[in-house]
C-alpha cells in the first residue's frame, strides 16, 4: 500500500449525504497490522481495505477502525453500535480441532482480537454483518468447522478469486431469510475464499448457497441481526444494502440503549 502524501485522505472516501444531521452509529472495523509504506516512512500500521470504510461512510454509519492488540474488552464493544467482522487470513484450524492444512495461512492475532470481540459484542446483543473470513469466525465460535481448502471439496478453485481480485459466483439465498430479504433471491457475488464451512453451527441456518452446495451466507433466526456471507459486498455498489441494513439495526440499536 503506497502513498506519495501522509497527509492525503483516502482515494474515494467521502462523507454520506446528510452526515451532519444528528448522531450517527458507530461501526466498529477489525484491521490488520501490517507494514506500510507511504512518503518516506515504511512502518506497522493498522490498515483494512478503504472499501469498507467507504461502504460504511456511505450508510450512513461512522466507521471506527479496531486493530488486533490483544484480546479485545468489553469498554470498546460499550462504545459500538454495530460491527462488520471484516474479510482476511483464514482462521486457526486449531480452534476447531482440526490439523493446519499445506495452504492455511493464519494470523493469531486477528484471531485473539476477534474471537473475543465476537462473543463480547453477541453478549451486548449488537447487530453484526460478517464479511468472508468474518463468516468463518462466527461459524468457529459459534461450534462449527471449516472445509481448510475448499477445491479439495468442490473439485475446483471457482470461489478462490485471483490475485488482488474476485470472481462472480451465483449464490441463490433461502426464500424467506433475512439475507433474502436484504439482497434479493440470487445474489452476484464477488468472491476471494478458499475456506468455507464446513459444519454448521447449530445457533446458525444456511441462508445461501452456491451451485456446488457451497454455504454462501449464514444467519441467525431470531434475536439481534447477525447476518454472515462468505462473499464481500463491499467490491460492489449493488451489495451495499446489506450494509445499510446493518446499519439501520444499529441506529435501533443506538436509540434503544441511549433511551
Amino acid at each position: 500500500m503506497d502513498s506519495n502524501d501522509s497527509e492525503a485522505s483516502p482515494a474515494g472516501v467521502v462523507p454520506a449525504a446528510g452526515a451532519d444531521q444528528g448522531p450517527r452509529p458507530v461501526i466498529g472495523l477489525p484491521t490488520y497490522l501490517e507494514p506500510v509504506r507511504f512518503g518516506s516512512w515504511n512502518v506497522d500500521s493498522a490498515v483494512l481495505h478503504a472499501s469498507y470504510v467507504q461502504m460504511v461512510v456511505e450508510a450512513g454509519g461512522i466507521p471506527v477502525l479496531l486493530p488486533p492488540l490483544g484480546v479485545a474488552r468489553p469498554e470498546l464493544v460499550a462504545r459500538l453500535d454495530g460491527l462488520v467482522l471484516t474479510g482476511g487470513a483464514d482462521v486457526s484450524p486449531a480452534r476447531y480441532g482440526a490439523a493446519e492444512h499445506a495452504l492455511t495461512y493464519t494470523r493469531p492475532d486477528r484471531d485473539e482480537s476477534e474471537f473475543e470481540l465476537f462473543a463480547l459484542a453477541r453478549a451486548a446483543r449488537l447487530p453484526i454483518l460478517a464479511v468472508c473470513r468474518g463468516l468463518q469466525v462466527v461459524n468457529v465460535a459459534l461450534g462449527g468447522t471449516l472445509s481448510q481448502h475448499l477445491p479439495d471439496v468442490v473439485g475446483h478453485a471457482e470461489h478462490s478469486g485471483t490475485g488482488g481480485g474476485f470472481t462472480v459466483t451465483e449464490a441463490v439465498t433461502v426464500t424467506g431469510s433475512r439475507v433474502a430479504a436484504i439482497a434479493g433471491p440470487q445474489v452476484k457475488a464477488n468472491c476471494h475464499h478458499h475456506q468455507a464451512i464446513d459444519v454448521l453451527a447449530e445457533e446458525l441456518v444456511a441462508t445461501a448457497h452456491a451451485a456446488d452446495g457451497t454455504i454462501e451466507a449464514a444467519e441467525t433466526t431470531d434475536g439481534p441481526f447477525l447476518v454472515g456471507v462468505q462473499w464481500h459486498p463491499e467490491v460492489d455498489a449493488v451489495d451495499r444494502r446489506l450494509i445499510k441494513a446493518l446499519v439501520a439495526a444499529a441506529e435501533d440499536y443506538r436509540r434503544e440503549r441511549m433511551s
